[in-house]
């Protein structure tokens, strides 16, 4: 199986239908703040860009589960993104309200298997983010891939990667952590929330290509 695609930071309608057509597997918004915020009613309008087959992500901070669902009802999300390093208990609230929820864990040093077993299990799909002070996520900033190595290869479900991913990189965090999904913001865009369609293709190349020496 290849590995999968999500365009994230999406702020246009164009954006979503472009990865789309690209062949990504998933469409992501963000309602944790900073420069691609969105809100519900304009969030559902950019992601219906990307059309069916594309799953819809919504990527949060720190809110409680029934204001989560009410804006997943809203943007008709199929995939919660927990990005302020979320409990197992909160993750539990939200999937109750029957969202897929995706778990981030933001990478700062070496990470072991008991770091974040809990959570793996809790989930649907685990991520790995850089940490970077003061933001959630889009930094562009990439975290160690080969510190965390030995704890991500081994793993039930769907890993994804993201943080500082560029079509220049990806291949290489792609073989060093046996990613099943890449998760690419910044390092597609030409301004916070306006992605670069060259850019986007280049990064869908690489990726092919990648998975194909898997």
């Amino acid at each position: 199986m290849g590995v999968e695609v999500k365009f994230c930071g999406l702020t246009r309608a164009e954006d979503a239908r472009a990865a789309a057509e690209l062949g990504a597997r998933y469409a992501g918004v963000i309602f944790a703040g900073g420069p691609r915020n969105l809100d519900a009613s304009r969030a559902r309008d950019v992601l219906d860009g990307a059309g069916a087959g594309v799953a819809r992500v919504g990527v949060f901070g720190r809110s409680d589960a029934a204001a989560i669902a009410k804006i997943a009802r809203e943007a008709r999300l199929d995939i919660v993104q927990l990005h302020a390093d979320p409990t197992v208990a909160e993750m539990q609230a939200v999937r109750a309200t029957g969202a897929r929820v995706w778990a981030v864990v933001r990478v700062s040093g070496d990470l072991a298997p008991d770091d974040f077993q809990e959570l793996w299990e809790a989930s649907d799909a685990l991520v790995l983010d850089s940490k970077a002070k003061g933001a959630l996520g889009g930094t562009g900033v990439a975290f160690d891939w080969s510190a965390v190595e030995q704890a991500a290869r081994v793993h039930a479900r769907p890993l994804v990667v993201a943080g500082g991913l560029t079509a220049a990189n990806v291949a290489q965090a792609i073989e060093t952590l046996s990613a099943d999904i890449v998760d690419v913001s910044s390092g597609v865009e030409l301004s916070p929330g306006i992605k670069d369609h060259r850019r986007m293709q280049e990064f869908m190349d690489a990726v092919g290509r990648a998975s194909v020496l898997r």
